[in-house]
């Protein structure tokens, strides 16, 4: 719950300075002249660019999360077996062990929505975020594409 509070209030400053950035783009614009148009156009572009990215963020959250939602419903969320450090961190080779085996459940099921996500979990456990990002786009993927029972 922690997590999605920081999140939202992140977004929240984010757009707030979106729309203080856009404010002064239409500012530059109204000025009138070759640059201040110019500069002012870009100005506005960056927090265009920026809702984009915040909304394609928010959106692959929300479907992770719906994965994650359903995998607890049926009962096959990943357990947390991973040793800790005296700090709290990860094992390092508590988190290999554990992701050799969601590899090779992966490699085994590759059309199974499911594997791809605990898999995805594994990755981000070894703390390898942009395999672990593609691991849940891929899982958001095959869901889906999968039949509805």
């Amino acid at each position: 719950m922690r997590a999605k509070i920081t999140y939202f209030l992140l977004a929240a400053v984010l757009v707030v300075y979106f729309v203080l950035v856009g404010s002064r783009g239409v500012l530059l614009i109204r000025e009138g002249t070759l640059l201040t148009v110019t500069f002012g156009v870009a100005v506005l572009i960056l927090p265009l660019i920026g809702i984009w990215f915040l909304w394609k963020t928010t959106q692959f959250a929300r479907r992770a999360g719906q994965l994650a939602a359903e995998l607890e419903a049926e009962g096959g969320l990943p357990v947390d077996e991973l040793q800790r450090t005296p700090g709290g961190r990860i094992d390092r080779d508590s988190a290999d062990a554990v992701f050799a085996r969601r590899r090779a459940e992966t490699e085994d099921a590759p059309e199974d929505w499911r594997s791809w996500f605990r898999l995805a979990v594994a990755y981000h456990d070894a703390r390898d975020t942009p395999r672990a990002r593609k691991a849940m786009q891929r899982a958001i993927a095959l869901h889906d594409r999968a039949p509805t029972a």
